[in-house]
């Protein structure tokens, strides 16, 4: 499994990291996005949607578990499974379709629903480092990615 590390000293620099996920990424890619309230996520995940080519406003859907953003070059699907109690929930919500979809899957709090997720996802962890700086963020990207990422 490949595992690489990158540097953002600015929420910028994670906007453009998502962005170049966003502009190299293929249907059927899954990530899995790790990281405390607070780090980035969300961030990171407007950068995919705009790396997509989507415009409309891209936000976490803690309270719907699922937004489906279809106005990209390809679609991306953001679920949001803190909310999760069981994986009959997902199942109800049809996740298959999306998870080997056409698609982009990007999923917060995946270790709630660690048992279904393909073996395929790339898992990317964002992580604050106090040390470094208010701003600053480690963000580490494990598995299998063939876009083009690049250390910022």
């Amino acid at each position: 499994m490949e595992c690489r590390v990158y540097q953002s000293y600015s929420a910028e620099d994670t906007f453009s990291f998502g962005v170049q996920i966003g502009e190299s990424c293929q249907p059927g890619d899954i990530f899995l996005l790790n990281g405390d309230l607070g780090v980035g996520k969300t961030v990171f995940s407007k950068g995919i949607g705009k790396g997509l080519g989507i415009t409309e406003p891209i936000s976490s859907p803690t309270f719907t578990i699922l937004q489906i953003y279809e106005e990209g070059r390809i679609p991306l699907y953001h679920f949001d499974v803190y909310r999760i109690a069981d994986i009959e929930e997902m199942e109800e919500i049809g996740y298959e379709d999306y998870f080997y979809g056409q698609g982009i899957c990007l999923i917060e709090w995946a270790s709630r629903i660690e048992e279904i997720l393909p073996d395929n996802a790339v898992v990317i962890t964002i992580e604050k480092d106090l040390e470094q700086g208010t701003d600053y963020r480690k963000i580490t990207a494990e598995g299998q990615f063939d876009g083009k990422m690049e250390v910022l």
